[in-house]
């Protein structure tokens, strides 16, 4: 199974996934054009890509699902009920007979590929994040929660890799120029994980098997890469984990995508 995350901020996200059988994407978060550019940078192209898995309508996840899914006729796209019926008017009209329900605590056997959904708390419809595996190997996609629960924790364990949500530096939040009700979306239990909630996390779920995090989803106006990196990498170092050793932490960046690497 070899991967890239395309692009991952709160302003779009979208991540590649293949096997020999399958080439998966996980949310279109930008435009189609954005998208294919994104691809073509890591030497693929949409036109071979199968499947589409949906983790919630916010636009920085649909943006060019509607684009991708008229303009590719492969493609299939998946989703539980409660995101289809609450895709923004902007993503425009859907091909039916490739739009296939995929409920939260659920796993689809696609041959060579096993894709687990699980329930996030956030403010969307029904928001639910992915774990692909492959051959024994496993990696998952956590963003855009407020929390991460113990049976979350426990579903998500020792994965090989992991895109795990480091969105906002707690200090830049409040002291920055979000009005208070945003900021108290973002604070809350169905908002999104701080560098040190995202650590937290991790502390939680890194075993043996881990050998990449990719910290996913940072804020434009609350949050820095280098600020997030070094929270991270400080608490997981003050827990005794070999940050850069056992596995590496690695950043995300906003408009451009990582090397595919083989998890």
């Amino acid at each position: 199974m070899r991967v890239s995350v395309l692009a991952s901020s709160s302003s779009g996200n979208a991540t590649y996934i293949e096997t020999p059988q399958h080439k998966v994407i996980v949310d279109a978060g930008f435009s189609g054009k954005k998208m294919a550019e994104l691809m073509a940078s890591i030497g693929r192209d949409l036109k071979d890509v199968d499947s589409l898995f949906i983790t919630h309508e916010h636009s920085d996840h649909v943006a060019g699902v509607g684009v991708l899914a008229r303009r590719y006729p492969n493609l299939n796209i998946y989703a539980n009920k409660g995101t289809f019926t609450h895709l923004p008017k902007s993503v425009g009209k859907l091909p039916y007979d490739r739009l296939h329900i995929f409920e939260s605590g659920k796993t689809m056997d696609m041959g060579d590929l096993d894709v687990e959904s699980f329930a996030v708390s956030h403010d969307a419809a029904e928001p639910q994040f992915y774990q692909f595996h492959h051959d024994d190997h496993a990696f998952t996609i956590l963003t855009d929660t407020g929390y991460v629960s113990d049976r979350l924790a426990g579903i998500i364990r020792d994965s090989d890799a992991y895109i795990m949500e480091a969105n906002h530096d707690l200090e830049m939040l409040r002291e920055g120029p979000y009005p208070w009700s945003l900021k108290q979306r973002i604070l809350g239990d169905y908002g999104h994980l701080s560098n040190a909630d995202g650590a937290n996390a991790l502390l939680d779920v890194i075993g043996p098997r881990t050998k990449r995090v990719y910290l996913g989803h940072r804020s434009a106006h609350n949050n820095t890469k280098p600020l997030a990196h070094l929270t991270v990498a400080d608490m997981l170092k003050r827990e005794g984990l070999g940050v850069d050793h056992d596995f590496q932490l690695l950043d995300t960046e906003r408009q451009s995508a990582e090397p595919l690497f083989l998890v």
